[in-house]
């Protein structure tokens, strides 16, 4: 189990947290995650390597998308993205971020490689 400072350390960081936050509703994509956080990827795959890293997510590959999904081991974490979760309206910027979750299938096909016909 780790350190509480080591998670709430990983919680100060926004983008971070806005991830988690994401993940803790339902597995999502590097595309998906961009685009619903507007946040530019590098960024995004860089915060999602080191949740990997520390064993707060895991990934898997489904054709050529790789989804990330929190894992649910950490009960510090899982207690605190519960009670955020609980009291979403409380947090504007977690409410669009959940709007935005619906539209999801949108930032997805944006990830696809489009081969031109020829």
């Amino acid at each position: 189990m780790q350190q509480p400072t080591s998670v709430f350390k990983l919680l100060s960081d926004e983008t971070r947290l806005r991830i988690l936050m994401l993940l803790y509703r339902e597995p999502l994509c590097v595309c998906e995650l961009v685009g619903i956080l507007e946040v530019p990827q590098p960024r995004i795959s860089k915060n999602l390597a080191k949740l990997r890293d520390l064993g707060l997510v895991e990934d898997e590959r489904r054709e050529k998308f790789v989804f990330y999904a929190l894992k649910r081991e950490n009960p510090l974490l899982m207690q605190v993205l519960t009670t955020l979760s609980d009291d979403i309206d409380q947090y504007a910027m977690f409410e669009t971020d959940y709007q935005r979750l619906d539209a999801k299938e949108q930032y997805l096909n944006q990830c696809q490689i489009n081969v031109p016909n020829y």
